[in-house]
């Protein structure tokens, strides 16, 4: 696939699974082994990606990603996206607090036959965390 192809797979899959909240849309662009590299954990495998994503749809229920920068080269994209959502439903051991948030991140996307295989991710989880009241901004 071209770096292209590959690039509008990623804005799709992103679209599909966090704005609409479509996880389907996994089954057609992740691997079904494929491994989210963060930089507390590894996830594994087309479920494993379900469950942290249905994570962030029940906890931010109006979750909203837009994606400020997307470049591509060979078999790798890497996305700089801004997230936005009120939390409204558990996230984590933190109970609902109805703030509103915005957080930036940014993921690098290996393909391989034509899926996604792997995803490095980082994001702003301290800022998340302040603004969700759970850590002092001070």
């Amino acid at each position: 696939m071209s770096a292209e192809r590959n690039k509008s797979i990623v804005q799709q899959f992103l679209d599909e699974a966090y704005n609409k909240g479509n996880l389907s849309v996994g089954d057609k662009w992740l691997a079904a082994d494929c491994v989210l590299h963060f930089a507390s954990t590894d996830i594994k495998g087309l479920e494993g990606w379900k469950q942290f994503a249905t994570m962030f749809l029940t906890a931010f229920p109006n979750l909203h990603v837009s994606i400020e920068d997307i470049v591509a080269e060979e078999d790798k994209v890497v996305a700089r996206w801004t997230a936005h959502g009120t939390h409204k439903g558990p996230f984590r051991d933190i109970a609902p607090t109805g703030k509103h948030v915005t957080w930036m991140g940014i993921a690098i996307y290996r393909f391989a036959g034509g899926k996604i295989g792997e995803i490095w991710g980082l994001n702003d989880a301290l800022g998340l965390m302040q603004q969700l009241g759970v850590i002092p901004s001070e």
